[in-house]
């Protein structure tokens, strides 16, 4: 759209997590730990960024105002953070201790990884990181079709959509994301 419009300037940010936002793991974690457990992650090795409100706010506003159009920005997060490791802090936190053998506690149960869930997240699936005049936010330039192309590929997004064709939309994800495979 950023190439079509002459007006209006085009530009994306990439999140973290947001702490505390909806969908946030935190406050899941908190609710398990005060009906004393368990406390549920997918995986003990998964690993996530994380950002606060302010930080997702800000980066928004400052993104608005670097943006030349077809830039990806995003928040220099620092290293990922592995979800157990914040389970676990949580609860020591909260003034408990995690269940061992002999020693009762908050338990914290791996439940497996959703289909599509990554191990770690990718900030960038392609393209480089170039420096902002904000050192804590960069922004990439990613590779994306141009409208001619896209614009069939969405109208058959669309129809597999309204006949609620699950194949059909995995293939064409697979088949034209970058970086997502579905075997389902």
């Amino acid at each position: 759209l950023n190439t079509k419009s002459s007006s209006t300037k085009f530009s994306m940010v990439r999140f973290g997590n947001v702490i505390n936002s909806s969908g946030s793991v935190i406050p899941l974690f908190l609710d398990q730990i005060s009906k004393d457990g368990p406390v549920t992650v997918t995986d003990k090795e998964v690993t996530r960024y994380f950002m606060t409100i302010p930080e997702a706010s800000n980066l928004v506003l400052q993104a608005a105002k670097m943006s030349k159009g077809g830039e990806v920005f995003i928040l220099d997060m620092g290293e990922q953070l592995k979800i157990y490791d914040l389970a676990k802090k949580l609860i020591h936190l909260s003034g408990r201790n995690i269940a061992e053998p002999g020693r009762p506690g908050i338990e914290i149960v791996e439940v497996g990884l959703r289909p599509g869930e990554k191990m770690y997240e990718e900030l960038l699936i392609a393209g480089e990181k170039l420096a902002t005049p904000n050192p804590k936010i960069f922004k990439s330039m990613e590779e994306f079709p141009n409208l001619e192309i896209l614009e069939p590929i969405m109208a058959d997004l669309n129809e597999a959509i309204a006949n609620n064709n699950h194949s059909a939309i995995i293939n064409l994800f697979n088949s034209h994301i970058e970086g997502y495979h579905n075997e389902s």
